[in-house]
């Protein structure tokens, strides 16, 4: 089997540098694999290529099958960067594709992660890490994720993560809801609730919002469901709209371009109270990996009964849909899409807003 570049290619006399990778029966060229991505670190393109070898289970557990969104970074992590939701039309035979939207309607021939040979194919590009649409490519009318993303705002800590993700547990427990956290490779904390084939993505994010706001109900004084920024405070943010249709999430084992190389790394909820986002790294997580295995093998897809439960009840408290991001079209039952700030204010003797 010949080896091939990215846009198919054969490696040609300028290429004595390239190294060849054998991986899910194929063999991908890695060029300028001594190209400088973490300059911090010193880490190579080959580093993050290895790295990505030393967690292929765990990773093809969480990503395999998924389409993604590329964010290439070809001078590095410290450099600038794209995101590329289209593969380039110059590419392998074999490559897995499959049509994504985006709110406005457009599609895009989007890469599925099918096996480790695809991801690295992608590596080669200079992706670093990936953003995984929370539904299988060959299953897209069904998300089969409940993802909460704890945002922290300015003035949070840490610890306050921590402590935002202790409540969503709790809540999930509750609820007889199996979850599983992972660091995001920056700041906050992503809890994720593998789901039964059984949900779409509305019926997803109108959890999402009503665990949110269920969250800021139990702890307003550390957790938010405020979607504007201005009335959020030095609160967690419970961000919803991540489970908004078409929105894709930092995936569990891509590694982030910071200095560090840190990895976006799921984690045991007993290990909550010590975990700390910077020491999870392209060095650290594959023998973590070899130690501990991958904490979230064993979480089974779960039913969102209990969760479309918590949202009908606030259905029947009057309550409106929560605001949906600025690129999707207005929502049926969406309250006005204004900050609050710049509403506009009652005329004397009106006794309402105008809209």
């Amino acid at each position: 089997m010949s080896a091939e570049e990215p846009g198919g290619r054969r490696p040609g006399p300028g290429d004595g540098d390239a190294v060849e990778v054998h991986v899910a029966g194929r063999i991908i060229s890695i060029s300028n694999p001594d190209k400088i991505l973490f300059p911090e670190r010193g880490a190579t393109k080959l580093d993050l290529v290895r790295y990505y070898q030393a967690v292929e289970g765990p990773l093809m557990r969480a990503m395999g099958g998924r389409p993604v969104l590329l964010q290439r970074f070809p001078n590095g992590a410290t450099g600038p960067s794209f995101f590329q939701k289209r593969v380039p039309q110059k590419r392998p035979e074999w490559l897995t594709t499959t049509v994504v939207s985006t709110p406005n309607g457009t599609d895009s021939d989007a890469l599925v992660a099918a096996d480790l040979a695809h991801v690295l194919w992608a590596v080669n590009l200079a992706c670093l890490g990936f953003h995984v649409w929370p539904y299988q490519a060959d299953d897209p009318g069904h998300a089969d994720q409940l993802r909460v993303d704890l945002d922290p705002s300015p003035g949070t800590t840490f610890d306050m993560v921590r402590e935002a993700a202790a409540e969503t547990k709790a809540l999930f427990d509750e609820l007889c809801i199996a979850s599983a956290p992972k660091t995001t490779g920056n700041r906050g904390a992503h809890v994720f609730v593998p789901l039964e084939h059984d949900w779409d993505a509305m019926q997803v994010r109108a959890c999402a919002v009503a665990v949110a706001r269920e969250l800021e109900r139990r702890r307003p004084d550390l957790i938010t469901a405020a979607w504007w920024k201005e009335e959020r405070g030095a609160r967690i943010f419970v961000d919803f709209n991540q489970n908004a249709p078409h929105k894709t999430v930092f995936g569990a084992w891509s590694v982030r371009a910071r200095p560090g190389a840190q990895v976006s790394t799921p984690f045991r909820w007993d290990e909550l109270p010590d975990i700390d986002p910077d020491e999870l790294n392209i060095a650290s997580v594959p023998e973590r990996v070899s130690r501990m295995g991958d904490p979230w093998q064993d979480v089974a897809p779960q039913s969102l009964g209990p969760v479309l439960e918590l949202h009908e009840r606030d259905v029947e408290r009057g309550l409106a849909d929560a605001p949906w991001p600025p690129v999707y079209p207005k929502m049926p039952g969406e309250p006005p899409r204004v900050a609050p700030s710049r509403a506009r204010k009652p005329r004397p003797g009106t006794g309402s807003a105008r809209n």
